[in-house]
């Protein structure tokens, strides 16, 4: 006899089916799953018999085959136990295989029968919606599930709970949706005293979703600046909170249901290798830039990450996704950040000041800021000089003004862009590019011929020369203004500042 049972793999973001076969013949006992198992999923033939155990049920004697079909699809991942455990009760006619047949399963087993967490709960309650099959998922992770919509979510906790509900002795009531991630606050821009200049800075960044580096001594506050950057962008719409979801569910991280409503904000220690910040390993998993999706990216010490780690953040900053490729998978996963960058101007910090520059100095900037390639400095689309703070700012009363107020025009300036690109796959001035960037960025008369002169002296390349469009665009709609004028491309162009290198 042959049950089957249907579950999920994920490939990226995509939850393809699966369906698991089990077979019970006569022959020498065995227990054998085929179907491109990894090391996970060939361990759950012991976790499925502890469990069953458990629960009361002996495996006969007979030779049991698991298929994972389609078999040339690679299965990764420890959610196969509950599925293998009910196929294989559906083929000892311990439960109702017609019944299975309406559910999506997905789950991990523990020795005792209880039903453990697993990533991807939520990708595969949206599949199972799409197919208009119900979802068997653990029970802590059915409030994750019941954010997919129209779709019956049974979240057991235990094997034993689950079959006592097949049976109608005992039914699991339906898991209501997580509660929405609460709004808390991080620093506050009040916090910061003095470094006006960057303020206005983040503020255009956090307006326009545009990458910016924070370049200055140690202690100037950069990495404060950074940190309040939170708390001047707007909150997630439903429809990119959705996202955000998605992706935390895949890398396990959406505890108890609880929908995303703040922008992430990833900050990895640069020692972070490649497939830490972009993706992949030897199950490929979403990397730091794809968790930061329709946030902040925050890469401190710009300059001490390996080199050739930067260089791999030029195409997801360009593209907005990360396409994975390996021998045995080809996945892509969303990508599209805020990059935001600070480091100091050399390895001592203290360029500026004769009294503290080492000995190597100016030499010494050059060679630290040559670990930066120009292609990825040409991505970021603010530079600003971060001065160190002096005494006389640190006696200053806080500022007047807060995150609040700065979130409010940040907000405001957001509502004019979703209008401008509504209907066309656009979010903000940043992501806006060819022929609708001419048209809704093109400066007045006296705005393009001070931006052809300096992207002449400036020999700004013509990635560079756009973002200047972007910048200014989104300083234009801070200021409420309906066009680019000589005043929005002056100061998007102060911004433009590089880096020496060699």
């Amino acid at each position: 006899m042959v049950a089957t049972v249907m579950t999920t793999a994920y490939l990226g973001l995509e939850a393809r089916s699966v369906e698991v076969q089990v077979q019970l013949s006569s022959g020498l006992p065995a227990f054998v799953i085929v179907g491109l198992p990894d090391k996970a999923v060939a361990e759950s033939r012991e976790r499925v018999r502890a469990a069953l155990t458990a629960v009361g049920l002996a495996l006969p004697p007979k030779r049991i085959v698991v298929n994972l079909s389609p078999a040339d699809l690679p299965k990764e991942g420890s959610h196969y136990d509950l599925p293998i455990a009910l196929a294989l009760l559906a083929a000892l006619g311990a439960v109702d295989a017609e019944q299975l047949s309406h559910y999506v399963v997905v789950g991990e087993l523990g020795l005792d029968g209880r039903i453990a967490a697993s990533p991807g709960v939520l990708l595969a309650a949206l599949h199972a919606s799409g197919r208009d099959m119900g979802l068997i998922c653990p029970g802590v992770q059915g409030p994750e599930a019941a954010w997919a919509g129209n779709v019956e979510v049974v979240a057991p906790r235990d094997l034993l709970s689950l079959l006592a509900h097949f049976k109608g002795t005992s039914l699991i009531p339906a898991p209501q949706p997580g509660q929405a991630e609460p709004l808390v606050g991080g620093p506050d821009l009040a916090e910061v005293k003095g470094q006006e200049t960057a303020k206005r800075a983040l503020e255009i960044a956090a307006a326009g979703s545009h990458n910016l580096l924070m370049s200055g001594p140690p202690g100037s506050g950069k990495s404060m600046l950074a940190a309040c950057l939170p708390s001047i962008l707007p909150p997630l719409s439903p429809s990119e909170a959705l996202e955000v979801s998605m992706i935390a569910s895949v890398a396990g991280d959406l505890d108890g249901g609880v929908m995303k409503r703040r922008r992430p904000f990833r900050a990895p220690h640069h020692s972070a290798s490649m497939p830490a910040l972009v993706g992949g390993g030897l199950k490929v998993r979403p990397g730091e830039i794809s968790l930061a999706h329709l946030g902040v990216l925050f890469l401190d010490e710009l300059p001490e990450f390996q080199r050739g780690v930067l260089d791999s953040l030029r195409q997801p900053l360009e593209t907005g996704t990360v396409d994975v490729a390996r021998a045995n998978a080809h996945v892509t996963f969303p990508a599209r950040v805020q990059l935001i960058a600070a480091m100091n101007p050399c390895r001592c910090g203290h360029l500026g000041d004769p009294a503290l520059a080492c000995s190597r100095a100016p030499r010494c900037a050059a060679d630290y800021q040559a670990k930066l390639s120009g292609p990825l400095l040409d991505r970021i689309d603010c530079h600003v000089e971060v001065a160190a703070v002096s005494a006389a700012d640190l006696s200053l009363p806080p500022p007047a003004e807060g995150s609040e107020a700065v979130a409010a025009r940040v907000a405001a300036a957001r509502d004019i862009q979703r209008a401008r690109y509504e209907g066309q796959g656009i979010r903000t001035n940043a992501e806006a590019s060819g022929k609708l960037l001419e048209q809704v960025a093109r400066p007045d008369e006296a705005g393009a011929r001070l931006l052809t002169d300096a992207a002449s002296a400036m020999r700004l390349s013509a990635r560079a020369y756009h973002r200047v469009l972007k910048v200014a665009r989104t300083i234009a709609d801070l200021a409420d203004a309906q066009n680019v004028g000589r005043i929005h491309i002056a100061e998007a162009l102060s911004y433009r500042h590089q880096p020496p290198r060699n």
